[in-house]
């Protein structure tokens, strides 16, 4: 008699691209060393998210999924939650597919939040005003998490729209008092290792904290040039690995 095959729940990453994200070899260690052999980790490069039913269709075990760039925001409109957060957000990162049904949460908030936290103990900085480069998905949790500690901040965009700065338009102002700088987009990220967000690195000083929310490379253009003003700087890594355990919470549950 032939031994019945088990088999494993699939987890994965959805978005595009998805070969710079260290998520798979992060729950392919975790899985590894905690001994859990009933589930896999797997990317999903996903171009068009119109494309996801086809793709859970093709994949029936797929029990839930992280989500990354381009479709943080987009997806929100396909998922249930009552997650309030989410609610306010308007973004998802963490999906759960439970009896045929998507529901979204996310988890970049939580991950911020303790990555911030321990940047701010480490440095023994105190922050009232930051500046959020960019304006998608990534962005609307760290919106989240300052106004959550009233930190005052500013949108900077490439574009003028409502209360955003242009890139332009930053001044020694804009630099004065927003202490901590943050970058949610992918500029600098593998491959295009040598893009950076176009800010006047020259107005920085040791006073201003640099936190990119990129984790590869583990030192960005925009880390390095922080780095070369005298500016402590955090990357991604933390933020990446306390999400992704929040994740697992969930998909467990």
């Amino acid at each position: 008699m032939k031994p019945v095959m088990s088999k494993k729940k699939i987890l994965g990453l959805v978005g595009y691209p998805v070969s710079h994200s260290f998520s798979q070899f992060f729950f392919e260690e975790k899985f590894k060393n905690e001994g859990i052999e009933d589930y896999s980790y797997q990317l999903f490069p996903l171009p068009d998210l119109n494309e996801l039913p086809q793709l859970l269709k093709n994949n029936p075990d797929i029990i839930g999924f992280n989500v990354t760039i381009p479709h943080k925001q987009a997806i929100y409109k396909i998922v249930k939650s009552g997650d309030e957060t989410v609610k306010k957000l308007k973004a998802v990162n963490t999906v759960k597919i439970s009896e045929g049904q998507l529901w979204g949460y996310n988890t970049d908030v939580f991950g911020f939040e303790k990555s911030l936290d321990n940047f701010l103990q480490k440095n023994t900085a105190t922050v009232f005003s930051a500046l959020i480069l960019g304006s998608g998905g990534a962005a609307q949790a760290v919106k989240y998490v300052l106004a959550k500690k009233a930190i005052k901040y500013k949108i900077v965009s490439r574009q003028k729209r409502g209360t955003y700065v242009r890139y332009d338009d930053l001044c020694a102002d804009d630099f004065r008092d927003a202490l901590l700088i943050v970058n949610t987009t992918p500029l600098g990220m593998f491959p295009k290792t040598e893009d950076a967000p176009d800010i006047p690195y020259h107005l920085l000083s040791p006073r201003h904290l640099m936190f990119d929310l990129i984790y590869n490379p583990e030192k960005t253009v925009f880390l390095r040039r922080g780095e070369e003003m005298g500016c402590p700087i955090q990357n991604g890594w933390d933020m990446l690995r306390f999400q992704a355990e929040k994740s697992w919470e969930i998909w467990k549950n």
